[in-house]
């Protein structure tokens, strides 16, 4: 039987996995580190530390709007990613049945979309809600033609991801934004809103609300160099939402609890370089993931990628970074525990999945099979990833590939 292939004498870290988690910038633990320290007040006090806070507060909240080309005051700062969709969908879904009086309102989401849209999307059905949940391609994005067809005037609310965190398809949001925008000015009604996860979109897309005629939008720090724990909605202004923490009156009252200024200072932080640096490093990621996808082609036999075609980018594109394959005839998660053996990090889909070891909904979604998509691994590159890191994959991954496919057929 074919044996592993040798462990280097230094065991090289290579991360693959910024889709999960991306490593804070020294430059945002920079602007972070004083709110960790010496400015460490409540922003709702009314003495001058306190003060301090408030202004570095409003101050992150002012960057973050103009990143997003909007006013300040339809930035709401929260917990996350995942806090950020429960809000949107809850606050909005909530405060809209209410103002409508619909005996049974309904939603439209796709799915693919990520579990903190799915989960609360079933809540609301299990509520009485009608849900549409939108088949996708083998690319993984949704078909127009059956979102306008989905649209009825019960339709309260639209929510699609801008780019899938496992298999990096970016959807037109900016299409869709606009569709629905003229459908609400023809049949001249407030119905229905539309909302789009943006967390993985963040580093490399427009985020531009007004281009994208989106209602509201999730961004998550962790995805960006920046801090774990910290995000943001963007809710327009006028659109009703009903706020789901209660307290102190945080937020304007959408989300009460004592500002986590250093985290919020550090998305901010976080956004403004990713905005930077994003179509350099869109640039250089696209090359490399391309170079890594066609030497693997050349190395390993019978794979095939999920998503969207390597360096395909724009509105019908695929993110710069994510590379998505099937290595037929293995287990996938025994792949990642080899791979990180030789200190190779990658994954097997989602990282907030929380029944480890079944398979990807996206990828049964795309229409992929059971046993297509237990063999599948995401490799998601990020601004650190150099050739030589890639390299140092292309050296082991084969030989692990081969020894796990004969120890397979052995069985």
């Amino acid at each position: 039987m074919k044996q592993l292939p040798r462990h280097p004498k230094t065991k090289r870290p290579v991360y693959l996995d910024h889709a999960a988690a991306t490593p804070a910038d020294p430059r945002v633990l920079s602007a972070m580190r004083p709110y960790h320290s010496t400015l460490f007040g409540n922003p709702s006090a009314v003495y001058s530390q306190g003060q301090a806070a408030r202004q570095a507060l409003e101050s992150a909240r002012r960057a973050v709007a103009l990143e997003l080309a909007t006013q300040p005051d339809t930035i709401i700062f929260t917990g996350g990613g995942t806090e950020a969709n429960n809000l949107a969908l809850f606050g909005l879904t909530q405060e809209a049945a209410i103002r409508s009086r619909r005996k049974k309102p309904h939603l439209i989401t796709s799915a693919v979309e990520h579990r903190s849209v799915i989960y609360p999307a079933e809540k609301l059905a299990a509520m009485g809600w009608e849900v549409t949940y939108l088949p996708v391609d083998r690319e993984g994005r949704v078909d127009l033609k059956q979102l306008w067809q989905a649209i009825k005037p019960t339709t309260m609310l639209v929510s699609l991801m801008y780019a899938n965190n496992e298999i990096g398809t970016v959807n037109p949001i900016g299409e869709i934004g606009r569709q629905i925008l003229r459908s609400r000015q023809k049949n001249k009604t407030l119905f229905p809103f539309f909302h789009t996860d943006a967390c993985q979109a963040a580093a490399w897309l427009d985020l531009s609300v007004e281009r994208l005629h989106v209602d509201l939008m999730s961004l998550n720090g962790s995805k960006l160099y920046g801090p774990k724990g910290v995000g943001a909605l963007y809710c327009r202004r006028g659109v009703p939402l009903t706020p789901h923490l209660l307290g102190g009156g945080q937020e304007r009252g959408y989300r009460s609890g004592t500002e986590n200024i250093a985290g919020i200072v550090g998305l901010a932080a976080a956004l403004g370089l990713a905005r930077q640096d994003g179509p350099r490093q869109a640039k250089r990621l696209c090359a490399l993931t391309g170079y890594f996808w066609g030497r693997l082609l050349s190395l390993i036999p019978d794979i095939s990628l999920n998503g969207p075609e390597v360096g395909a980018t724009g509105s019908a594109g695929r993110l710069p970074n994510n590379l998505n394959v099937c290595f037929r005839g293995l287990e996938a998660e025994a792949l990642v525990l080899y791979l990180d053996a030789y200190g190779i990090m990658a994954a097997t889909g989602s990282a907030c999945a929380a029944d480890k070891g079944s398979s990807s909904p996206v990828l049964l979604a795309c229409g992929l099979s059971e046993q297509t998509a237990r063999a599948s691994v995401r490799f998601t590159l990020g601004r650190g990833t150099t050739k030589t890191d890639i390299d140092y994959v292309l050296k082991y991954l084969p030989g692990i590939v081969e020894t796990l496919r004969e120890t397979v057929a052995v069985k």
